[in-house]
């Protein structure tokens, strides 16, 4: 039967056939008026499925991005990702059609969980790959991100879409229509400051006293978020400049940005050693619990947690531990509420030690300032986040609301540790509860393996800036296997660093928390953004009286307890 002999089909669309059996074995379908593609209709069928006793086409899909979806179980219709043979026939169809079919399989086989879950995390990794506003990707991972990005257009088509591909990196910024929401932002700055240090804000409170905890959390709250801010609006004013290190050397030259460079690195480097010393310990206090007759050692699990962060530190590409990330915080979310639930609980059978609750601890209070400090440490984030935002006029408003919420938890979960087991308080509160009662053991075990998964995302900063200054170039080794293993078997070196100063810290985690609050974390919030904003006020000409003189002090006090509460820590460890 020739083509030109056809009878056209009476539908008013002609890319739907009707068919010429009941049982639709064979299909008609509409003139092409084009000469020899009759074999080729014969290969080419157009995908059709069964509703009922009749054989409906579903619409050809086009590339406007709608999604089509099957009811039934939520996975992309391959029917709705086909092609019409004239589409296929078109210059380029043959290539569309086997991307499509190629994504179809591909998104079979993807698990799929709510976007709004996956990629919030997938942003809040990314913005460790920008910490405190540096590009910290490599030059390898740039160029297949723009591979990736190509790709990603030719293959976004009508589909639901699975879990993100989490080997892309965001080297670039984010267009416009890719920026979070003010919400999506509040979420991702409360992820930010709400870690491990919540854990010891109850021996702090033993440290520090009651009353004076209380005010000094509220005045570090307050002190914060004003550094904070002077951040920000230093980035702002200085129009093109994001980077923290880049916004010293603009104001200041070289040697700024390498200080702040530099502090970045201990408070990164000091936070991976106090986790890693809070996971043995929790680890250690869980075995000897479960197996009477273990007399395991710190320095074991410090060991075992370095041979585990060695290969998790070849990660190149941050987004690559969102599952981990994802993972780490659940637990964390657990472990908080069982903090809240049992101190209480705890109280009401017990009441409250007043006998050994002091308002005050004179004999070793500046152990607490660094303990909060290294509780509100998350300005590394500020400016990724600000970023980020869809609308970054509301960043402050933002910002401000976090810090009360993380205030009052910060606040609460002290005063009630604190209130049930008065000056008996572990370091690690955790140890408090009843190591004979299973729930107890499995929110150890919980924290603990969430602390261990986040660990190597607090040593990612340190590890790409300590490279960046080792190495001359920015390539991941990706196509060069000496480059690719000098930078491994650096990083095994800075992992190997931070398990010895942890080791060195193991047996008074409280102190060692107090002195990383200290010595790495005051510069960064209370010296160097009010010592920034005033450089770029004068350089604007639009400083004030006032300014100079809010600035200064807050650069004096910071410069004061620094030194001070750092003299404090080291005297009362080593007595």
């Amino acid at each position: 039967m020739s083509l030109n002999s056809r009878k056209p089909l009476n539908n008013n669309d002609p890319m739907i056939g009707s068919s010429s059996s009941q049982n639709g074995s064979s299909f008609n379908y509409g003139s092409t008026n084009l000469n020899g593609v009759s074999f080729q209709n014969q290969i080419v069928s157009l995908p059709r499925i069964e509703s009922g006793n009749n054989l409906v086409r579903q619409r050809s899909m086009s590339f406007s991005g709608t999604s089509v979806t099957s009811s039934n179980n939520n996975l992309p219709d391959e029917t709705g990702l086909a092609m019409s043979h004239q589409e296929i026939t078109a210059p380029g169809g043959f290539r569309r059609s086997f991307i499509l079919r190629k994504h179809t399989m591909e998104n079979k086989k993807a698990p799929y969980l709510p976007d709004f879950i996956v990629t919030n995390f997938k942003e809040f990794l990314t913005l460790y790959g920008h910490f405190a506003g540096e590009d910290l990707s490599e030059t390898d991972e740039e160029e297949e991100a723009i591979e990736e990005e190509e790709e990603e257009v030719q293959t976004s088509l009508l589909r639901r879409r699975p879990i993100p591909d989490t080997t892309r990196t965001q080297a670039a910024p984010v267009d416009k229509s890719k920026k979070v929401s003010t919400t999506k932002a509040i979420l991702l700055l409360l992820k930010s400051f709400v870690g491990t240090g919540i854990l010891f804000l109850p021996k702090g409170f033993s440290n520090g006293g009651y009353s004076f905890s209380t005010i000094s959390l509220l005045l570090c709250s307050v002190i914060s978020y004003y550094c904070f801010v002077l951040l920000i609006s230093t980035k702002d004013t200085t129009h093109g400049i994001n980077g923290y290190g880049d916004l010293g050397q603009h104001l200041f030259g070289r040697p700024m940005k390498f200080a702040i460079l530099l502090s970045i690195v201990l408070s990164q480097i000091g936070f991976s050693a106090a986790y890693t010393v809070f996971v043995a310990t929790n680890l250690k206090t869980l075995c000897n619990s479960v197996f009477e007759n273990l007399d395991s050692s710190i320095k074991f699990f410090i060991i075992f947690q370095a041979i585990l962060f060695i290969p998790l530190s070849f990660t190149r590409n941050i987004t690559k531990l969102t599952a981990t990330a994802l993972i780490a915080d659940f637990f964390i979310l657990i472990g908080l509420l069982y903090i809240y639930y049992y101190p209480i609980s705890y109280i009401s059978y017990n009441g409250i030690a007043r006998g050994t609750m002091v308002p005050f601890n004179n004999k070793s209070w500046s152990l607490f300032i660094g303990t909060a400090i290294f509780t509100f440490e998350g300005i590394g984030l500020l400016i990724p986040i600000q970023e980020s935002m869809a609308k970054p006029h509301l960043f402050r408003l933002s910002l401000s609301l976090v810090m009360v919420i993380v205030t009052l938890i910060f606040v609460s979960v002290g005063l009630l540790c604190y209130s049930a087991f008065g000056s008996d308080v572990e370091t690690v509160v955790l140890l408090n509860f009843p190591q004979d009662s299973p729930y107890t053991l499995i929110v150890q075990l919980l924290y603990s393996l969430a602390i261990l998964l986040s660990t190597p995302l607090q040593l990612f900063p340190a590890i790409r800036i300590l490279e960046n200054w080792v190495f001359k170039s920015r390539y991941s080794g990706k196509y060069n296997p000496k480059i690719k293993w000098a930078k491994n078997y650096f990083r095994t070196l800075v992992v190997i660093g931070t398990s010895f100063i942890a080791w060195i810290g193991a047996d008074d985690l409280d102190k060692f928390v107090s002195l990383v609050g200290s010595f790495a974390c005051i510069p960064l919030i209370y010296i160097y953004p009010p010592l920034l904003h005033i450089k770029a006020l004068k350089r604007n000409g639009t400083v004030t009286n006032l300014h100079l003189i809010v600035d200064s002090c807050m650069i004096i006090f910071g410069f004061t307890i620094l030194i001070y509460t750092s003299c404090q820590t080291i005297k009362l460890w080593i007595t």
